[in-house]
Protein backbone atom coordinates (compact mmCIF):
# COMPACT_ATOMS: atom_id res chain seq x y z
CA UNK A 1 0.00 0.00 0.00
CA UNK A 2 1.20 3.30 -0.86
CA UNK A 3 2.14 5.61 2.16
CA UNK A 4 -0.72 8.12 1.24
CA UNK A 5 -3.03 5.68 0.66
CA UNK A 6 -6.18 4.71 2.95
CA UNK A 7 -6.55 1.21 4.52
CA UNK A 8 -8.13 -1.11 2.62
CA UNK A 9 -11.92 -2.18 2.87
CA UNK A 10 -10.84 -5.71 2.58
CA UNK A 11 -9.91 -6.18 6.20
CA UNK A 12 -11.58 -7.74 9.40
CA UNK A 13 -13.85 -4.40 10.16
CA UNK A 14 -17.57 -4.72 11.61
CA UNK A 15 -18.46 -0.90 11.30
CA UNK A 16 -20.55 0.00 9.11
CA UNK A 17 -19.64 0.05 5.23
CA UNK A 18 -21.50 3.30 3.48
CA UNK A 19 -21.72 2.23 -0.19
CA UNK A 20 -22.51 3.91 -3.01
CA UNK A 21 -23.86 2.18 -6.60
CA UNK A 22 -23.63 4.28 -9.70
CA UNK A 23 -25.61 1.95 -11.84
CA UNK A 24 -25.88 3.57 -15.75
CA UNK A 25 -28.92 2.31 -18.36
CA UNK A 26 -27.45 -0.50 -20.75
CA UNK A 27 -25.75 -2.68 -17.39
CA UNK A 28 -26.68 -6.07 -17.11
CA UNK A 29 -29.40 -6.68 -14.59
CA UNK A 30 -27.22 -9.88 -13.27
CA UNK A 31 -24.24 -7.58 -12.30
CA UNK A 32 -26.30 -4.93 -10.55
CA UNK A 33 -28.03 -7.86 -8.38
CA UNK A 34 -24.22 -9.22 -8.08
CA UNK A 35 -23.11 -6.48 -6.48
CA UNK A 36 -25.93 -5.28 -4.42
CA UNK A 37 -27.82 -8.76 -3.42
CA UNK A 38 -24.42 -10.61 -0.98
CA UNK A 39 -24.52 -7.45 0.72
CA UNK A 40 -28.12 -7.02 1.85
CA UNK A 41 -27.60 -11.15 2.56
CA UNK A 42 -24.89 -10.31 4.84
CA UNK A 43 -26.93 -7.88 6.31
CA UNK A 44 -30.06 -10.10 7.35
CA UNK A 45 -27.29 -12.97 8.21
CA UNK A 46 -25.75 -10.47 11.07
CA UNK A 47 -28.90 -8.77 12.37
CA UNK A 48 -27.01 -5.40 11.29
CA UNK A 49 -26.83 -2.98 8.66
CA UNK A 50 -23.19 -3.68 8.02
CA UNK A 51 -23.19 -2.37 4.58
CA UNK A 52 -25.30 0.46 4.00
CA UNK A 53 -25.80 0.70 0.32
CA UNK A 54 -28.32 2.85 -1.70
CA UNK A 55 -28.35 2.83 -6.00
CA UNK A 56 -28.19 5.91 -7.60
CA UNK A 57 -28.32 7.33 -11.52
CA UNK A 58 -26.50 10.33 -12.91
CA UNK A 59 -30.05 11.84 -13.71
CA UNK A 60 -32.53 10.26 -10.65
CA UNK A 61 -34.27 8.28 -13.12
CA UNK A 62 -34.12 4.31 -13.13
CA UNK A 63 -31.37 3.01 -15.30
CA UNK A 64 -32.55 0.63 -18.11
CA UNK A 65 -30.67 -2.72 -17.96
CA UNK A 66 -30.11 -4.89 -20.90
CA UNK A 67 -33.26 -6.93 -20.41
CA UNK A 68 -35.34 -4.05 -20.20
CA UNK A 69 -36.16 -3.56 -16.78
CA UNK A 70 -35.22 -0.74 -14.87
CA UNK A 71 -33.43 -0.42 -11.73
CA UNK A 72 -34.91 1.47 -8.66
CA UNK A 73 -32.73 4.05 -7.88
CA UNK A 74 -32.99 6.46 -4.52
CA UNK A 75 -32.02 9.79 -6.61
CA UNK A 76 -28.89 11.02 -8.30
CA UNK A 77 -25.23 10.64 -8.07
CA UNK A 78 -24.21 13.42 -5.95
CA UNK A 79 -20.00 13.72 -5.83
CA UNK A 80 -20.17 15.45 -2.61
CA UNK A 81 -21.95 13.00 -0.55
CA UNK A 82 -19.85 10.93 1.99
CA UNK A 83 -19.44 7.41 0.82
CA UNK A 84 -16.67 4.65 2.14
CA UNK A 85 -16.86 2.77 -1.22
CA UNK A 86 -18.26 3.71 -4.74
CA UNK A 87 -19.31 1.27 -6.97
CA UNK A 88 -19.36 1.95 -10.85
CA UNK A 89 -22.00 -0.30 -12.38
CA UNK A 90 -22.11 0.19 -16.86
CA UNK A 91 -22.55 -2.04 -19.80
CA UNK A 92 -23.06 -1.49 -23.07
CA UNK A 93 -23.06 3.02 -24.04
CA UNK A 94 -20.07 3.46 -21.75
CA UNK A 95 -18.26 6.02 -24.37
CA UNK A 96 -22.01 8.08 -24.22
CA UNK A 97 -21.59 8.79 -20.26
CA UNK A 98 -17.72 9.74 -20.19
CA UNK A 99 -18.76 13.44 -20.19
CA UNK A 100 -16.05 15.72 -18.11
CA UNK A 101 -18.81 16.52 -15.54
CA UNK A 102 -19.16 12.81 -14.94
CA UNK A 103 -15.35 11.96 -15.02
CA UNK A 104 -14.98 14.98 -12.54
CA UNK A 105 -17.16 13.45 -10.49
CA UNK A 106 -15.92 10.19 -10.22
CA UNK A 107 -12.43 11.44 -9.42
CA UNK A 108 -13.97 13.87 -6.29
CA UNK A 109 -15.95 11.10 -4.65
CA UNK A 110 -13.24 8.65 -5.15
CA UNK A 111 -11.10 10.88 -3.61
CA UNK A 112 -13.45 11.04 -0.46
CA UNK A 113 -14.05 7.33 -0.31
CA UNK A 114 -11.98 4.26 1.06
CA UNK A 115 -12.52 2.46 -2.00
CA UNK A 116 -14.26 2.75 -5.68
CA UNK A 117 -14.33 -0.06 -7.99
CA UNK A 118 -16.01 -0.76 -11.54
CA UNK A 119 -18.25 -3.55 -12.84
CA UNK A 120 -18.03 -4.99 -16.06
CA UNK A 121 -17.70 -1.82 -18.18
CA UNK A 122 -17.79 0.50 -15.57
CA UNK A 123 -14.15 -0.01 -15.50
CA UNK A 124 -14.04 2.17 -18.62
CA UNK A 125 -15.52 4.86 -16.72
CA UNK A 126 -13.22 5.00 -14.21
CA UNK A 127 -10.72 4.35 -16.08
CA UNK A 128 -11.78 7.37 -18.09
CA UNK A 129 -11.67 8.97 -14.96
CA UNK A 130 -7.73 8.42 -14.70
CA UNK A 131 -8.20 6.48 -11.43
CA UNK A 132 -6.82 3.11 -12.93
CA UNK A 133 -3.39 4.73 -14.18
CA UNK A 134 -0.73 2.50 -12.85
CA UNK A 135 -2.50 0.23 -11.36
CA UNK A 136 -3.64 -3.13 -12.15
CA UNK A 137 -7.49 -3.88 -13.07
CA UNK A 138 -9.63 -6.29 -15.50
CA UNK A 139 -12.66 -6.00 -17.37
CA UNK A 140 -14.98 -7.93 -19.74
CA UNK A 141 -13.30 -10.76 -21.41
CA UNK A 142 -14.23 -9.38 -24.81
CA UNK A 143 -13.59 -5.85 -24.32
CA UNK A 144 -10.08 -6.70 -22.79
CA UNK A 145 -8.32 -5.85 -25.89
CA UNK A 146 -9.46 -2.64 -26.37
CA UNK A 147 -9.31 -1.87 -23.14
CA UNK A 148 -5.44 -2.25 -23.19
CA UNK A 149 -5.49 0.09 -26.35
CA UNK A 150 -7.19 2.60 -24.72
CA UNK A 151 -5.39 2.70 -21.58
CA UNK A 152 -1.91 2.29 -21.88
CA UNK A 153 -1.11 2.77 -18.42
CA UNK A 154 -3.57 0.29 -16.91
CA UNK A 155 -1.95 -3.18 -16.04
CA UNK A 156 -5.08 -4.95 -17.52
CA UNK A 157 -5.12 -8.48 -16.66
CA UNK A 158 -7.49 -11.77 -17.08
CA UNK A 159 -8.54 -12.31 -14.07
CA UNK A 160 -12.42 -12.25 -12.69
CA UNK A 161 -11.84 -9.40 -10.11
CA UNK A 162 -8.44 -7.30 -9.24
CA UNK A 163 -8.00 -5.45 -6.27
CA UNK A 164 -5.15 -3.02 -6.43
CA UNK A 165 -5.17 -0.59 -2.97
CA UNK A 166 -8.15 1.21 -3.04
CA UNK A 167 -9.60 0.45 -6.60
CA UNK A 168 -11.22 -2.76 -7.93
CA UNK A 169 -12.71 -4.14 -10.76
CA UNK A 170 -14.21 -7.10 -11.55
CA UNK A 171 -15.27 -8.70 -15.60
CA UNK A 172 -18.87 -9.33 -15.13
CA UNK A 173 -21.90 -10.81 -13.01
CA UNK A 174 -20.40 -13.98 -11.57
CA UNK A 175 -16.74 -12.28 -10.79
CA UNK A 176 -18.53 -9.62 -9.00
CA UNK A 177 -20.25 -12.07 -6.59
CA UNK A 178 -17.14 -13.46 -6.13
CA UNK A 179 -15.43 -10.39 -5.19
CA UNK A 180 -18.72 -9.28 -2.77
CA UNK A 181 -17.93 -12.91 -1.25
CA UNK A 182 -14.41 -11.94 -1.01
CA UNK A 183 -15.20 -8.56 1.05
CA UNK A 184 -17.98 -10.00 3.49
CA UNK A 185 -14.94 -13.16 4.45
CA UNK A 186 -12.38 -10.47 4.74
CA UNK A 187 -14.52 -7.87 6.76
CA UNK A 188 -17.08 -10.51 8.51
CA UNK A 189 -15.66 -13.77 8.59
CA UNK A 190 -15.89 -17.18 6.36
CA UNK A 191 -19.12 -18.21 8.33
CA UNK A 192 -21.37 -15.06 6.90
CA UNK A 193 -19.52 -15.59 3.90
CA UNK A 194 -20.58 -19.20 3.42
CA UNK A 195 -24.00 -18.26 5.01
CA UNK A 196 -24.31 -16.09 2.22
CA UNK A 197 -23.29 -18.30 -0.41
CA UNK A 198 -25.96 -20.65 1.18
CA UNK A 199 -28.67 -18.20 0.34
CA UNK A 200 -27.86 -17.92 -3.33
CA UNK A 201 -27.09 -21.98 -3.30
CA UNK A 202 -23.87 -20.55 -4.91
CA UNK A 203 -21.41 -23.16 -4.70
CA UNK A 204 -18.86 -22.54 -7.29
CA UNK A 205 -16.70 -19.64 -5.85
CA UNK A 206 -13.80 -18.39 -7.93
CA UNK A 207 -10.54 -16.82 -6.75
CA UNK A 208 -9.54 -13.45 -8.13
CA UNK A 209 -6.52 -14.47 -10.44
CA UNK A 210 -8.64 -17.29 -11.86
CA UNK A 211 -8.82 -16.54 -16.00
CA UNK A 212 -12.35 -15.22 -16.67
CA UNK A 213 -13.37 -18.18 -19.16
CA UNK A 214 -11.48 -21.14 -16.31
CA UNK A 215 -14.31 -23.05 -14.38
CA UNK A 216 -12.57 -23.86 -11.06
CA UNK A 217 -14.25 -25.94 -8.29
CA UNK A 218 -15.59 -24.92 -4.56
CA UNK A 219 -18.13 -23.32 -2.99
CA UNK A 220 -15.18 -20.58 -1.57
CA UNK A 221 -11.53 -20.24 -2.93
CA UNK A 222 -9.18 -22.17 -1.12
CA UNK A 223 -11.36 -24.14 0.83
CA UNK A 224 -11.19 -27.66 2.62
CA UNK A 225 -13.45 -30.17 1.15
CA UNK A 226 -13.76 -32.01 4.09
CA UNK A 227 -15.11 -28.92 5.67
CA UNK A 228 -17.73 -28.23 2.64
CA UNK A 229 -18.45 -32.41 3.11
CA UNK A 230 -19.20 -31.59 6.93
CA UNK A 231 -21.23 -28.53 6.38
CA UNK A 232 -23.51 -30.03 3.68
CA UNK A 233 -24.14 -32.87 6.24
CA UNK A 234 -24.82 -30.12 8.98
CA UNK A 235 -27.09 -28.08 6.78
CA UNK A 236 -28.96 -31.46 5.72
CA UNK A 237 -29.52 -32.11 9.33
CA UNK A 238 -30.88 -28.76 10.45
CA UNK A 239 -34.03 -30.53 12.32
CA UNK A 240 -32.63 -33.84 14.06
CA UNK A 241 -28.74 -32.38 14.53
CA UNK A 242 -25.87 -35.04 13.96
CA UNK A 243 -23.48 -35.39 17.26
CA UNK A 244 -20.03 -33.89 15.80
CA UNK A 245 -18.24 -37.20 15.92
CA UNK A 246 -21.12 -38.34 13.53
CA UNK A 247 -20.06 -35.51 11.13
CA UNK A 248 -16.56 -36.12 11.54
CA UNK A 249 -17.21 -40.13 11.17
CA UNK A 250 -19.31 -39.31 7.54
CA UNK A 251 -16.39 -36.55 6.51
CA UNK A 252 -13.80 -39.27 7.05
CA UNK A 253 -11.91 -37.44 9.34
CA UNK A 254 -11.82 -37.65 13.12
CA UNK A 255 -13.47 -34.93 15.85
CA UNK A 256 -10.31 -33.71 16.84
CA UNK A 257 -9.17 -33.25 12.90
CA UNK A 258 -12.56 -31.91 12.15
CA UNK A 259 -12.09 -29.22 14.85
CA UNK A 260 -9.41 -28.36 13.92
CA UNK A 261 -10.41 -27.63 10.26
CA UNK A 262 -13.04 -25.97 11.55
CA UNK A 263 -10.70 -23.38 13.42
CA UNK A 264 -8.48 -23.01 10.53
CA UNK A 265 -11.02 -22.16 8.38
CA UNK A 266 -13.94 -20.29 10.53
CA UNK A 267 -12.29 -19.51 13.01
CA UNK A 268 -14.89 -21.56 15.34
CA UNK A 269 -15.56 -25.24 16.52
CA UNK A 270 -17.84 -27.63 14.68
CA UNK A 271 -20.33 -27.48 17.01
CA UNK A 272 -20.68 -23.62 17.52
CA UNK A 273 -21.07 -23.49 13.73
CA UNK A 274 -23.69 -25.86 13.44
CA UNK A 275 -25.58 -24.17 16.40
CA UNK A 276 -25.25 -21.10 14.92
CA UNK A 277 -26.61 -22.52 11.25
CA UNK A 278 -29.43 -23.82 13.39
CA UNK A 279 -30.40 -20.49 15.07
CA UNK A 280 -29.85 -18.79 11.30
CA UNK A 281 -32.50 -21.06 10.11
CA UNK A 282 -34.63 -20.58 13.19
CA UNK A 283 -34.18 -16.58 12.62
CA UNK A 284 -35.74 -16.82 9.09
CA UNK A 285 -38.59 -18.72 10.38
CA UNK A 286 -39.24 -16.43 13.27
CA UNK A 287 -39.11 -12.85 10.58
CA UNK A 288 -40.70 -14.44 7.53
CA UNK A 289 -43.47 -16.87 8.79
CA UNK A 290 -46.03 -16.92 11.16
CA UNK A 291 -44.75 -20.63 12.20
CA UNK A 292 -45.68 -21.42 16.10
CA UNK A 293 -42.60 -21.03 17.91
CA UNK A 294 -42.60 -24.35 19.23
CA UNK A 295 -42.53 -25.79 15.64
CA UNK A 296 -39.26 -23.87 14.82
CA UNK A 297 -38.17 -25.15 17.79
CA UNK A 298 -38.70 -28.66 16.27
CA UNK A 299 -38.05 -27.83 13.27
CA UNK A 300 -34.29 -26.05 14.16
CA UNK A 301 -33.28 -29.67 16.82
CA UNK A 302 -34.38 -27.87 19.71
CA UNK A 303 -36.10 -30.11 22.53
CA UNK A 304 -38.02 -27.71 23.66
CA UNK A 305 -39.75 -24.48 22.82
CA UNK A 306 -38.00 -22.90 26.42
CA UNK A 307 -34.46 -24.10 25.20
CA UNK A 308 -34.53 -22.69 21.80
CA UNK A 309 -35.77 -19.30 23.10
CA UNK A 310 -32.59 -19.64 25.36
CA UNK A 311 -30.10 -19.98 22.83
CA UNK A 312 -31.68 -17.80 20.43
CA UNK A 313 -31.47 -14.74 23.56
CA UNK A 314 -28.30 -15.72 23.86
CA UNK A 315 -27.37 -15.24 19.40
CA UNK A 316 -29.56 -12.49 18.97
CA UNK A 317 -29.57 -10.59 22.52
CA UNK A 318 -33.80 -10.74 22.58
CA UNK A 319 -36.08 -13.69 22.53
CA UNK A 320 -37.92 -14.79 19.26
CA UNK A 321 -41.19 -13.18 20.63
CA UNK A 322 -39.72 -10.02 20.60
CA UNK A 323 -38.05 -10.12 17.69
CA UNK A 324 -41.64 -11.50 15.54
CA UNK A 325 -43.31 -8.54 17.22
CA UNK A 326 -40.32 -5.92 16.36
Amino acid sequence: MIKSEKPTIFRSERSPLKVTLLVFSGSSIMCVASAVDPLRAANRISGETLFDFKLVSVTGEAPVTTCGLPVAVSGRFDATEPADVLVVVAGFGTQNYATSALLSGLRRAARAARACGGVEAGTWLVARAGLLEGRSATTHWEDMEDFSSAFPGVDVRPDRYVIDGPVFTSGGASPTFDLMLHLIRTRLGMAVALDVASVFIYDQARAATDAQPLVSLGRLDGYDPRLAQAIRLMESHVDQPLTIDAVAKRAGVTARTLESIFRKSIGETPGAYYLRLRLGAARRLVVDTRIAMADIAGRTGFSSAAAFSRAFSRAFGEAPVRLRRG
